[in-house]
């Protein structure tokens, strides 16, 4: 085993402890471990450990985020509830919302649970993979810190604000379409700084309107101080479709503050007037459809099935190897994983600190060896 791979076990129970150590309850630590490990299994490195100390550590030791979360409905109404978060763990509240929304699926066919006073809630793509393992098609988006300009646009007024959708199917592996609505996202840029990769043409532009590319660290201050802004999917003007980009991100922006009458836009930047930190109070909508309300589970997964193969089965590219279908790929990446987790040399650092600081001295990484 390369000296740069925990395996799952030691990874899972360090994360858990590690949570728990900052004072979130083991039962809501054990669902935060699993969404966040979750991305790395799928190799989705941006959202897995990479964030693990920045984003969760860090905010519950700014204060910024509960880490015992509050889960409050607000209101119930048949098919469809309201959710207030408290500003609490956002991997528990995105679990608990897709739950109630999959639980009133079952009873109505359709469940919607909207989310006002929320934090990151991990890879979106997490929750409709809940439905889909019951039958469901499953469907949600959040809205972020404002970093996406709308298209003719140079300043950043809204997230990277992911449309996600799961559908069941009979093969390995569902349909499961999990990504922003940007081209790329902040936590990709905070990847590339880790790795030493630079930003990618097309992605990121500045006041003037012109291309950014170089140190991924500094494109990420650019954007934190509102000097460059990352460009929808389609890139910036019309030429190439950046405007239907946008109009998917304000969808999302949109339902996830309309129904919950929650914050939204630069109100998400994490800041007070005065510059200090406060909580992102993110909002978030979750969807179940329970698909034995239609024609049953059965017909849903065997159509849905044929559908997805007769795309792989097409002409395809000469230069290319394969067709692939939204979630193959990912679940290829998860069957490679089986050993463990790939930790990068910054992580490695952020994970001994985190060790140090609790004490959980029964923790030995192979890097160590």
């Amino acid at each position: 085993m390369a000296n740069n791979i925990v395996d799952w076990k030691t990874i899972t129970n360090f994360v858990i402890d590690s949570f728990v150590g900052y004072g979130i309850p083991r039962e809501d630590a054990e669902i935060c471990a699993d969404v966040l490990l979750e991305s790395d299994k799928r190799g989705i490195e941006s959202h897995g450990v990479n964030r693990f100390k920045p984003i969760y550590l860090d905010r519950i030791k700014a204060g910024i985020q509960n880490p015992v979360t509050n889960f409050e409905i607000i209101k119930d109404d048949g098919c469809c509830a309201v959710v207030d978060g408290h500003d609490g763990m956002g991997q528990v509240i995105g679990y608990k919302s897709m739950r109630l929304a999959m639980d009133k699926a079952k009873k109505y066919g359709m469940g919607m649970v909207a989310v006002r006073n929320s934090c990151h809630y991990g890879i979106a793509g997490y929750y409709p993979w809940m439905s889909c393992k019951e039958g469901m098609i499953g469907i949600t988006g959040t809205n972020a810190r404002p970093s996406v300009a709308p298209t003719f646009g140079v300043e950043g007024m809204f997230g990277t604000n992911p449309l996600t959708i799961g559908i069941p199917t009979d093969e390995d592996f569902d349909f499961l379409i999990d990504c922003a609505t940007s081209i790329t996202q902040n936590g990709k840029f905070e990847y590339y700084e880790r790795i030493g990769e630079h930003v990618h043409p097309g992605t990121l532009i500045g006041l003037d309107g012109q291309d950014i590319t170089g140190d991924a660290g500094e494109a990420l201050k650019m954007i934190r101080k509102g000097q460059a802004a990352l460009t929808t999917l389609g890139g910036a003007g019309e030429a190439l479709g950046g405007y239907k980009g946008y109009g998917y991100a304000v969808v999302t922006e949109l339902l996830s503050a309309v129904l919950q009458d929650g914050w939204y836009g630069k109100m998400l930047n994490g800041k007070d007037e005065n510059g200090n930190l406060r909580p992102y109070h993110l909002g978030h909508y979750f969807i179940a459809i329970d698909t034995n309300h239609f024609l049953g589970e059965d017909v849903c997964r065997k159509k849905a099935g044929e559908i997805l193969r007769s795309l792989r089965a097409s002409k395809k590219d000469p230069k290319a190897d394969r067709i692939y279908t939204a979630g193959e790929k990912e679940h290829l990446v998860r069957l490679a994983r089986k050993d463990g987790v790939p930790i990068n040399a910054s992580v490695q650092k952020e994970i001994i600190a985190v060790r140090d600081e609790l004490g959980l001295t029964q923790y030995t990484f192979p890097w160590e060896a």
